[in-house]
């Protein structure tokens, strides 16, 4: 079985996603850190091969794979590519293989959606997407499918690009404005949620303009050297993130204020196990809840390539 971006979109409703991912962080998954191994490319810059893999016991085997290529820039071609392929844990036979740039753009979005259902208000109506690239038109639905969002706004360091975003989302019937690139600050002020996905060495957010209340979800700081919020907003928020072993390593957005002093390892509250397994109930357990600013830190995981790849399975082998 192939299934092509498409074919991943179809099967990965929002909906069903979510819940996928609420599951597997309740069970026992094994997931090494991801590898990395560089190539030489002869006249071309280094390449690099990036592996993540995955694995319920005597169920589902997973890896992904991810080439990249920047010396396809000067050809006219994609630097990225990539597939996840899903075996037997059982057997080891191959079941299913995946285009894996929208499995893994749609289990992000759906990661931040499972977050906002914890710790985002539940009357939370209007959405400001900060970034109007490929993870903004995934991040605007997932985000809708779990709270009542009405408005929304958008931002971008390309003004062009919001306006066009906002442009396609009217045409679906919702309310959406791009926002004036001098317009953040007021913008982030009246927003109940705030979705980030850029790739912004610097941060973009401050903690000044949050208002309480407002729920903001950090998706664009994969590296140490990339942040979307500065230290206010870390020093005001209740700080949540997908797993604290990436969270910890792998972005700046947590990794410059912890070393600053701002704030400790101890002040991150929950992660997904403990958000998804009841450890941690999330907003509801903060000690001003309508009032509370939440912040959650994503650096995906290879359990939720694993999780979009069993849906996506059963939903067509069904």
């Amino acid at each position: 079985m192939y299934l092509d971006a498409e074919q991943v979109t179809i099967s990965l409703p929002w909906g069903a996603l979510v819940e996928a991912l609420d599951d597997i962080f309740t069970r026992t998954v094994h997931s090494p850190v991801r590898h990395h191994h560089h190539l030489h490319v002869p006249g071309d810059p280094d390449a690099t091969l990036l592996l993540m893999p995955a694995w319920i016991e005597g169920q589902y085997l997973g890896v992904k794979q991810v080439n990249v290529f920047p010396g396809n820039s000067g050809r006219g071609q994609p630097g990225l590519s990539g597939h996840y392929l899903l075996s037997c844990a059982r057997t080891g036979h191959h079941l299913a293989q995946f285009e894996a740039n929208e499995l893994t753009a749609r289990r992000t979005a759906a990661a931040s959606a499972l977050a906002a259902r914890y710790l985002a208000r539940e009357d939370s109506r209007e959405l400001l997407m900060v970034g109007a690239g490929r993870m903004g038109r995934r991040l605007i639905p997932a985000h809708r499918a779990v709270r009542p969002i009405e408005r929304v706004r958008i931002w971008d360091i390309h003004e062009t690009g919001a306006q066009a975003l906002a442009a396609e989302l009217r045409d679906e019937g919702l309310d959406a404005q791009a926002v004036p690139a001098d317009g953040l600050a007021e913008a982030a002020g009246r927003a109940d949620i705030i979705s980030c996905a850029t790739l912004s060495p610097e941060p973009l957010i401050h903690g000044e303009w949050l208002t309480p209340g407002t729920h903001l979800d950090l998706v664009g700081s994969f590296t140490p050297f990339m942040r979307e919020a500065d230290d206010e907003v870390m020093r005001r928020g209740a700080v949540f993130v997908d797993t604290r072993e990436g969270a910890l390593s792998e972005t700046g957005d947590l990794i410059d204020p912890i070393a600053s002093g701002v704030i400790g390892e101890t002040d991150i509250l929950a992660d997904f196990p403990d958000l998804c397994g009841g450890k941690h109930p999330g907003r509801a357990a903060l000690a001003d809840p309508d009032r509370a600013i939440t912040v959650f830190k994503s650096v995906g995981a290879s359990v939720e390539d694993l999780a979009a790849a069993i849906l996506a399975y059963e939903r067509c082998r069904d």
